[in-house]
């Protein structure tokens, strides 16, 4: 259902690595927005939202709400809910009876415990594939895609607990993201889409800022570059694979991939993305090479099994994997419990892609995670 917001909600979009966690603390330091952790809930959750069946029904609402919830990254963002109640609390804030109400409930809750702030945002990467269905549900809407150079998107991607095996597929996967929202830059107007580069940030982060507060209709805040002393930058910050958000911004991440990427990555990378890569106004320093379909195949598995191998791993997600495992094991779940059947099906984007388990944000295919018997861990 259509959710009219007195003030137009922020999203910030674009291909993990490429500073987007940069860009959300930032705009969440602004004195009038709030922007809690990623949610990951329009890739997850929505698709499927058939299989809770009726939502006029309170008990299938309040499962949606509960799945929503506590499958949180961070823990109910940090909200001081109580956790016995926090769901009557987020229903009660809900401003429809449906997935956009619930989605509106914990943000509009979110922004007013931190800074009582009336304007709320949302970073999840992968709601870059989203786009059309976050309008239908918020049309007031405002989209921030930061774009960075593939390569040192990829090689962070590699370096990282969570990212691509290898460059072939952390290519493939940013190939995937840019390609994707290249028709929206046509298809929605200046007030709606907005693009953001992560080297012009870092390099003149007030000129850019500037830019994106006139975008979103606000005013710049000198505090916008103090987030690095913010709860949530401090805590990224102690981790490995967000560290740069504990201190200031720089420049000294740029062109990270000529000592991270050989040149046969690099003419992989050309080979597989260099179309997009140069229609983001980016150079090529190599030339592509051809790559056979053996390959291709192999590249491929490769990935797979790497991915599922970093899940326990220092720094790995495999709590926050082992939870999204269990969501969709839960549909099966209300199936057989009769909350719906074969025919409700919608087979909804991303349902069938071949790249659905990354876009939904699965960190490795579940057939790898149980080819190794990956054990799964709950906090």
């Amino acid at each position: 259902m259509t959710i009219e917001l007195k003030e137009r909600p922020i999203f910030i979009i674009g291909y993990e690595r490429s500073g987007t966690t940069l860009l959300m603390a930032m705009i969440g330091c602004h004195p009038r927005i709030a922007i809690p952790e990623v949610g990951w809930l329009f890739p997850r959750i929505y698709p499927w939202r058939y299989t809770y069946g009726d939502l006029s029904i309170e008990s299938n609402f309040r499962t949606m709400a509960a799945e929503m919830l506590f499958g949180l990254n961070q823990p109910l963002w940090g909200m001081s809910l109580n956790p016995r109640t926090a769901v009557d609390e987020i229903i009660s804030l809900a401003p429809e009876r449906g997935f956009a109400g619930i989605y509106a409930a914990m943000h509009l809750r979110y922004a007013k415990e931190f800074g009582n702030k009336p304007r709320w945002g949302q970073k999840t990467p992968n709601n870059l594939f989203f786009v059309p269905q976050i309008l239908e549900n918020f049309p007031k809407a405002q989209f921030i895609f930061i774009t960075r150079d593939g390569r040192d998107a990829c090689a962070t991607s590699m370096e990282s607990a969570f990212g691509a095996g290898n460059i072939f597929m952390a290519a493939h996967t940013w190939n995937l993201a840019n390609s994707f929202i290249k028709p929206f830059r046509s298809k929605y107007d200046s007030s709606t889409w907005f693009d953001v580069k992560y080297e012009e940030l870092v390099r003149e982060p007030v000129k850019v800022l500037k830019k994106i507060c006139e975008f979103i209709g606000e005013t710049y805040d000198p505090q916008m570059l103090e987030f690095h002393k913010t709860p949530i930058s401090v805590a990224r910050g102690k981790q490995k694979d967000h560290a740069p958000l504990g201190d200031p911004v720089s420049d000294k991440h740029v062109g990270i991939y000529k000592r991270l990427l050989s040149i046969r990555d690099r003419q992989i990378y050309a080979s597989v993305a260099g179309e997009a890569h140069k229609e983001a106004g980016y150079e090529l320093d190599v030339e592509p090479i051809e790559i056979s379909e053996q390959d291709n195949a192999f590249w491929r598995e490769l990935d797979g099994r790497i991915r599922a191998a970093k899940l326990d791993s220092p720094g790995g997600h495999i709590v926050f994997e082992s939870y999204r495992d269990w969501l969709v094991e839960q549909r099966i779940v209300r199936k057989q419990k009769g909350l719906w059947t074969d025919k409700d099906v919608t087979n909804e984007f991303p349902a069938g892609h071949p790249d659905e388990e990354y876009i939904v944000g699965f960190r490795a295919p579940r057939r790898w995670k149980e080819h190794f018997n990956i054990k799964r861990r709950y906090a």
